[in-house]
């Protein structure tokens, strides 16, 4: 059976390829082209919100300098709420964000920023009042970070130097709630490092619906072991005493098995000017991924969850004197996925909620009262929810996305109270919706692996009424250029796995020839390369080239189900690099691929995975390039990381025979090594700890170091240079 499945799906393959001989016309493209002057680059609505009436929505003008408004019902421009050229004499340059007050009388313009870690930031933040048409600066005692307007539209809250501020507009008052924060101390109101790169939030406050109460979580993180990075003069020509010896970075960075910020919380009473401490219980060692109010201003929620992470507890805390009590509690036999701190709802009706969980071995919607009693599963079958858009409480539907009818794809549907779903959005590919605030509307969003991103303006029920953006000049450039797109297949592994993946075949391919393949694979829990939507970079440029690319999503991967999800559990790295090694045995057996030829690369999780292919695979890739890797979990931080492995100390096999660095020896093939020296979340630490291990076995490979480069490796011509050197690489070894 899987001697005759392998065959099949190879005879596919190869009759695909044999059509796109005769169809495919290609004109050639340069890298300059791709990443310089863009020309795919796709276009889009930028800055889209919905206003309170649900009948109109605003976005922002391409060139960041308009705030227009317009009509669902039409898809119209029917206003100007800002335009920037009428106001020369203000501070404001660009509008990099905005958001309105409750009354949507006044404007919270963001109009720079300076990055700080990932999701963060802080910047320069100005009131607009509307009606008048003038600008004010929120604050002008340096920049601050998150600023929020308070529900009633009166104050806004913001953070300023790892303190809590609340900025009264009728008064003009600015006043600071906390004065304790110091840096690599004490934060108050945003996450620390890891919290926001792991548990994906920059604000750690809330402000409850009255506006009376401002919670907050405060982390203490001088237990924290420190991270420190050498930081070079890079592109400064000048040549002075400053330049002769490097500065340090640094941060605090808790690896696998190190302590983390001990993280409390607290809710402000803006009348009393005094705060209360939220009892989160004995323990400490333990996560408190999201705050946020119910739909009862004196009610404040609190998630609570163990340091396995396997536990999730939703406390119900009084916001006047900080009791909590336990409101609902999920288990899961591996670990909760972090998506289920933002699909959790609490209705209009004040008396439900909405969470998501894989109880039943799917990711699905479950409703339950505001005492925490099960009321009933919302969804359900063999499918993924991955998106949860809200309740509309007149017409009683639940709206969400899921991977309905198959994992490459996304769908958008509404359930009502009583199991009837619907289909609201057609056709193969990915579609995402986003619902006006009364769920009359939605922006609908949809591309395919062949069909660039199309975004329209839809009722309810899922019926056009007009397209806001087609990318028609991008189709002109296709027809025009006519590159190579993703195909997909599907291929049967020696375990009996069907694994999905997409190939994109060069230009001019010949069926009777042999070509270098190369492997572009992330792999990385709960992730998805092979997935039928638009997409178009490096890949294609090199299929552009000559290389024949393909890409396969091993287990643990997203969207089919827990059991393909979690298989990887306490064993990070083993199943991803076992399947990796069956899909370049499977490239090798296809007629057109030469299997002297064929190499892996990828970049962060996939770097760590191409690098383990490479030491583990036996001469299978003749070729790996890692960018950014982890060479061992020890090394990266606890909360991804103790999530999937637990700590090294409980698991010390999981983690050092699913790590690189102990296979140095086995190592066959060329290897190219690349890491940006100033990476505050893979160190590289990761690659040097690698590159030791493989200098002391004896293995020849080649390693580049970008000065200065975080874990994106950009900025100014640095993304151009990693490119180009990669492509040179692979035309000498490949």
């Amino acid at each position: 059976m899987k001697k005759t499945a392998s065959i099949c799906i190879l005879l596919i393959l190869v009759l695909t390829a044999n059509k796109l001989v005769s169809a495919q016309q290609s004109k050639p493209f340069t890298l300059e082209d791709m990443l310089n002057k863009r020309i795919f680059a796709s276009a889009s609505v930028i800055g889209l919100q919905s206003m309170n009436d649900g009948l109109h929505y605003t976005a922002l003008s391409r060139d960041y300098s308009r705030i227009e408004k317009f009509s669902y019902q039409t898809g119209e421009k029917v206003a100007e709420i800002l335009d920037l050229s009428q106001h020369t004499e203000a501070e404001v340059k660009r509008i990099v964000g905005y958001e309105f007050s409750a009354d949507e009388g006044r404007l919270l313009i963001q109009a720079d920023y300076e990055q700080l870690y990932r999701h963060s930031f802080k910047a320069n933040y100005f009131i607009y009042k509307i009606q008048e048409k003038v600008f004010a600066p929120l604050s002008e005692n340096g920049m601050q970070q998150l600023a929020t307007f308070s529900p009633d539209g009166t104050k806004i809250a913001f953070v300023r130097d790892n303190n809590l501020f609340v900025k009264d507009l009728d008064t003009n008052n600015e006043k600071q709630i906390t004065n304790d924060g110091r840096f690599n101390e004490i934060i108050n109101g945003a996450p620390d490092w890891v919290y926001e790169e792991e548990f994906g939030f920059s604000k750690a406050f809330d402000w409850s619906d009255d506006s009376k109460y401002l919670a907050f979580m405060r982390f203490d993180e001088r237990n924290v072991k420190m991270f420190n990075m050498t930081m070079y003069q890079g592109q400064n020509p000048s040549l002075d005493e400053n330049i002769l010896y490097p500065s340090n970075s640094q941060f605090k960075y808790p690896k696998a098995g190190e302590d983390n910020s001990l993280v409390s919380v607290l809710v402000y009473n803006l009348e009393t000017e005094e705060s209360v401490n939220v009892d989160l219980g004995e323990e400490t060692d333990q996560y408190i991924p999201r705050i946020y109010f119910t739909r009862d201003p004196s009610k404040l929620a609190v998630l609570r969850m163990n340091r396995l992470q396997n536990e999730l507890e939703i406390l119900n805390a009084d916001a006047s004197t900080g009791k909590t009590e336990l409101l609902h509690k999920e288990i899961n036999k591996y670990y909760i996925d972090e998506s289920t701190f933002d699909n959790i709802r609490f209705l209009q009706d004040g008396k439900h909620f909405v969470i998501t969980s894989e109880r039943d071995g799917w990711n699905h919607l479950y409703l339950f009262d505001i005492q925490g009693k099960f009321v009933r599963q919302l969804t359900e079958g063999s499918f993924d929810v991955t998106s949860f858009y809200g309740y509309d409480p007149e017409k009683k539907l639940f709206y969400y996305q899921a991977a309905g009818i198959s994992p490459l794809g996304r769908e958008v549907y509404s359930v009502s109270l009583k199991g009837k779903t619907i289909l609201l959005t057609k056709g193969r590919g990915t579609h995402s919706a986003d619902f006006s605030n009364t769920f009359k509307y939605f922006i609908h969003r949809w591309s395919s692996a062949e069909d660039p991103t199309v975004i329209a303006l839809c009722d309810a029920k899922g019926i056009k009424i007009r397209i806001l953006e087609e990318n028609n000049k991008l189709k002109e450039r296709l027809a025009e250029y006519n590159p190579s797109l993703k195909k997909f297949f599907t291929f049967k592994t020696s375990e009996g796995n069907m694994l999905n993946g997409w190939v994109i075949y060069p230009p001019d391919f010949d069926s009777t020839r042999k070509y270098p393949l190369l492997m572009n694979q992330y792999s990385g829990p709960n992730s998805q390369q092979v997935l039928d939507r638009w997409g178009f970079g490096f890949d294609e440029y090199l299929a552009n080239q000559g290389y024949i690319i393909m890409c396969v999503d091993p287990r643990g991967t997203g969207a089919r189900g827990e059991a393909f999800r979690k298989v990887t559990y306490l064993q990070l790295g083993k199943y991803e690099t076992i399947d990796q090694i069956e899909a370049g045995g499977f490239a090798a057996s296809l007629p057109y691929v030469d299997a002297s030829r064929i190499g892996i690369w990828g970049w962060s999780y996939g770097g760590y995975i191409s690098s383990s292919c490479m030491v583990k695979g036996d001469g299978v890739y003749s070729l790996g390039i890692a960018v950014a890797p982890v060479t061992n979990w020890r090394y990266y931080d606890n909360i991804y990381t103790e999530r999937f492995m637990r700590k090294p100390q409980n698991n010390p096999d999981g983690y050092d025979q699913n790590s690189p660095l102990f296979f140095a020896d086995q190592l066959k093939g060329k290897l190219f090594l690349i890491h940006g020296t100033a990476d505050d979340n893979v160190h590289v630490q990761n690659t040097l700890e690698f590159s030791e291990r493989l200098v002391q076995a004896g293995k020849q490979f080649d390693q580049m170091l970008y000065t200065n480069r975080n874990h994106g490796i950009y900025g100014g011509n640095t993304r151009m240079h990693l490119y180009q050197m990669i492509e040179a690489y692979l035309n000498r070894n490949l």
